[in-house]
Formats: structure tokens, C-alpha cells, sequence
């Protein structure tokens, strides 16, 4: 059983959680809902024992009864390899010594920068080969057992940490946002493995939205501005009410960035000419061909493990097999002398993962700064030119009143806004958004599609937006490519 008696929580001086009085008996498996800022991940992550209240009680069972799978699905954070800056998912240095999946579960990690491997000693295996097989079979990721992990796709990583967590058979398995970023296939099998996990009497506490609520939910918990407004076993009348929100530019702002135009000196922002990428002899992405001329707005889409994160890796100059390939970006062939600084200040980036890249102490203003020097976080003293740049874009995006703000103290909504303004500052001529809207409620991401919609035209911009969902593409995308495979298939 697990009670919250008068549970109260603060992130900074900001409450998170106010007076929360709640109980979860056995047999029971919850879904927490709510919009953005509720406080759902931290009612999750006070569970888990990840954060503690500042006044009440709450009983739980034993850490090691409790397996977490938080909405940080980042790789990096569980191997604690020394990132040096958000894109080096794909550098080649990560590619070379990378553990595979298979050494990921069974605790076979070698520490960053082993030179000889006889001179480490890893612990004993913790799972049989049966035991190994029989949950990786479970997720349908038994294939990648010997991939290297900075090669998979989010829903990829995201299969292989639920993987992780149900080896050590928790009592308890908590869940933060799971459906995120997978594909229609994935949810369905996530919503299948999570029944089974249920019926196999594991307690499942997730955070989920209403139509994502799995059947073998039996309670639901909707939070509303740190409290609880109501408990049920109906998830039907639990559809958010989605209000008409305005989208809000500084149009002052916005016309003394039009003064200083986007540096749109090219044709083609993107050549790739029957361009392959492989890993352990499969093509992850094979033969594609794509030209995104200057202006053009496209939606980049296709299934999990399709090749989309691939093909953002050459666009943004990471992928080490860039060099053994013939394409052009933003009307030069790559490898022909640019540096992969010239070509990501051309590049406007926003990703779900960004934000694990921060120090969570990293203040609003310093994460939108370090946009100017494509760096993750700020390692230098501000001109006055680029400190006022920094205030135009905060401004811009009406978020100046959360300049001096923590990270982690933001909402999940609030941190896509301040990282399309980080995209934004350095006012590059490419924006690439990568899943932009994942973790969004849905009024929040009708908020942020219309806002993206409106900066794309009046500043621009030519758009690569990546999605698996329709209704998240802005108006202006008018061009597609979908992906399947490694190939195009349209």
C-alpha cells in the first residue's frame, strides 16, 4: 500500500504539490492525469524516492521494490558517460565505445575510455540468457540486444528501459509519460506488455494522458495546480477541456529582429543523394534522396527505428558517416573544409532530450544564451549586444518573466518555449524540431504548433518537423517525406 498524508512539495519556491491526501491499496494500478505543471512527474518521482515532501508523510514500500522509468530516457544518464554537448548521440568517438544494449541489462558496462579489457572486472552476470531473452522478447527488443545504444530510436531506448526495469521484478513499476514518443505499433505493443505486466501482479502507477489510458488501469488520479480535483475508475469524462489560447509575439520585438533578416544565402538547405548509413551491416537509413530547397516547410515522418534520428544526424553534422556520403548542406558538399560549428549556426535545434543536456540549476536566461554558441550551457560573459539578444527572444515568446527560473522548475510546456527561443536567438535560417511537442498536454501542444506556425512565416524560416502525429504538423508544412526501414516510401 502506498499513502500520501497531507503531502506538500516545493521545486525552488515554487509548490508543486499542495496538501496531497491519497491511497493505493493493493490490486490497484493508477494513470495520473492532468495538463502541464499539475505536478504528476513529481507526485511520480516522490514515489519512487526520487524527491522528498517539505511537510507530510508518505509510506511506500522499499526502494528496491520500486522500479522508476523516468521521462529522462537519456542513455548517457544511466551509463553516466561524460557528455560533452547535446549532439553527441551520434559523434563518432560515443559510436566507437558505446555499450550495446545486451551489456546495458546485464550490468556489463566498461568505464568511459577502457583501453584494455582484461584489465576490468565486471560484475557477474545479474539475468540468465533465458531470463535476458524471455523480457526482451516481451518488448519486441530482442534484435537489438547487440546494437550500440546511441544507435536506437526514442521509442527504441524507451522499450529497452522498461526492458531494464522489469529484469529486476519490482512489486511496483512506475512509469512517467510512457507512450511518448513512440509510434502507433510501439503503444500498441506498450499497452499489451503493460496488461501482461498487471496481470502478473506487478503494481502499475503511470503517468499517461486519458486516451492513452491502458485497460488494465483500475483507478485515475487528475491533479490540477498541485492539487487533486477528483479521483474515478471512468477515465471516459477525463478528455482535457481545451480552451482557445491566443498566441502571444512581442510584435515590437518581432519587427527589431525582422531589421537584421535571416541569413538565407543558399538554395538548398539539404541535398542527400541515395545516401546509406550502417551499423553492424544493416542499413538504417538506405539510398535516401532528399532536396529541402530555402523556404520549404516539410514534416520528416515513419515508424520507430525508421531512420529519422539518423538522418537528423547528418543534417546537423554528427553522424560520422556523413564523410562517406554525397551531400550537400545549405549549398556546400559535406566534408568540402566547413567546420560542424559553421554548419550548426545555420541550425536551429529543439529536441524531448535537450533539456537532460542542462545542469537542472541552469537558469532560463543562460540555457537561451548558450544557443548563440551552440553549447549546453553558457561558459562565458555576455556582451551587452548578445545579453539584449537573449532579453529580444525571451520577450519575443512572452517567457521574460521566467529569465531567472531554474530548469527544473519549469513545466514541461514551459521548457519547449524557452528551448524554441535557444533555437531561435542566434536566428539561423534552418529550424529542425525533433518531436517538439512530446510530453505536451494537447492544449499546450496546439499552443506551441500555432506559435511555431507564426514564427516559421514571419521570420523565414525553412522547417524540418519531426512527428508522429498529424495533428501536431503546423499549417505551413505543406511538403512530407516518410521513412520506413531505412527507405522512402513516399
Amino acid at each position: 500500500m502506498i499513502t500520501f498524508e497531507e503531502v506538500s512539495i516545493q521545486k525552488g519556491d515554487r509548490t508543486v504539490l499542495e496538501n496531497i491526501n491519497w491511497q493505493v491499496n493493493a490490486n490497484e494500478n493508477w494513470a495520473i492525469v492532468g495538463g502541464n505543471g499539475s505536478g504528476k512527474s513529481t507526485l511520480l518521482e516522490a514515489v519512487a524516492g526520487k524527491i522528498f515532501p517539505t511537510k507530510g508523510r508518505i509510506s511506500k514500500p522499499n526502494y528496491d521494490e520500486i522500479a522508476f522509468v523516468a521521462r529522462d530516457y537519456s542513455f548517457n544518464r544511466i551509463v553516466e558517460s561524460a557528455t560533452q554537448y547535446y549532439q553527441q548521440r551520434f559523434n563518432s568517438m560515443d559510436a566507437e565505445i558505446a555499450p550495446t544494449v545486451r551489456e546495458i541489462l546485464q550490468n556489463q558496462v566498461k568505464p568511459i575510455g577502457t583501453v584494455d579489457e582484461k584489465s576490468v572486472d565486471l560484475p557477474p552476470l545479474p539475468y540468465t540468457e533465458e531470463e535476458l531473452i524471455k523480457t526482451a522478447n516481451l518488448l519486441k527488443i530482442n534484435h537489438l540486444l547487440e546494437r550500440k545504444i546511441v544507435t536506437l530510436s526514442n521509442g527504441e531506448t524507451r522499450r529497452t528501459l522498461i526492458t531494464l526495469s522489469l529484469l529486476r521484478r519490482p512489486k511496483v513499476l512506475i512509469l512517467d509519460n510512457p507512450f511518448v514518443g513512440l509510434d502507433i505499433e510501439s503503444r500498441g505493443i506498450l499497452h499489451q506488455v503493460l496488461n501482461q505486466v498487471a496481470a502478473a501482479g506487478i503494481m502499475i502507477l503511470m503517468v499517461t494522458t486519458p486516451k492513452e489510458i491502458p485497460s488494465c488501469i483500475t483507478n485515475i488520479l487528475q491533479l490540477q495546480e498541485g492539487k487533486i480535483k477528483r479521483t474515478s475508475t471512468q477515465p471516459a469524462d477525463y478528455q482535457q477541456v481545451i480552451h482557445n489560447s491566443t498566441i502571444q509575439i512581442n510584435t515590437d520585438i518581432l519587427s527589431l529582429i525582422k531589421q537584421n533578416p535571416t541569413r538565407n544565402d543558399f538554395d538548398y538547405a539539404l541535398n542527400l543523394r541515395n545516401v546509406t548509413v550502417t551499423y553492424k551491416g544493416v542499413n538504417v537509413v538506405d539510398g535516401v534522396s532528399w532536396a529541402v530547397k530555402r523556404g520549404e516547410k516539410w514534416a520528416l515522418m515513419g515508424p520507430n527505428g525508421s531512420g529519422k534520428s539518423t538522418i537528423l544526424s547528418l543534417i546537423t553534422a554528427d553522424n560520422p558517416q556523413g564523410y562517406q556520403n554525397d551531400y550537400d548542406l545549405f549549398d556546400r558538399k559535406r566534408g568540402s573544409g566547413e567546420s560542424i560549428w559553421d554548419i550548426k549556426h545555420r541550425i536551429g535545434y529543439v529536441s524531448p532530450e535537450l533539456h537532460l543536456y542542462f545542469t537542472r540549476n541552469t537558469e532560463v536566461w543562460k540555457a537561451v544564451a548558450s544557443g548563440l554558441f551552440d553549447s549546453a550551457g553558457l561558459f562565458k560573459k555576455l556582451s551587452d549586444e548578445e545579453r539584449n539578444t537573449t532579453d529580444n527572444y525571451l520577450s519575443l515568446l512572452n517567457i521574460k518573466h521566467l529569465t531567472d527560473r531554474k530548469i527544473y522548475q519549469l513545466s514541461t510546456g514551459e521548457q519547449r518555449q524557452v528551448f524554441l527561443a535557444r533555437a531561435l536567438v542566434k536566428n539561423p535560417p534552418l529550424l529542425l524540431l525533433d518531436e517538439p511537442c512530446q510530453g505536451l498536454d494537447y492544449e499546450h501542444i496546439v499552443y506551441f504548433r500555432d506559435l511555431v506556425n507564426k514564427l516559421v512565416l514571419e521570420l523565414d524560416k525553412t522547417l524540418i518537423y519531426v512527428t508522429h502525429y498529424e495533428e501536431e504538423i503546423p499549417a505551413c508544412v505543406d511538403k512530407r517525406l516518410s521513412i520506413n526501414k531505412g527507405k522512402v516510401i513516399n
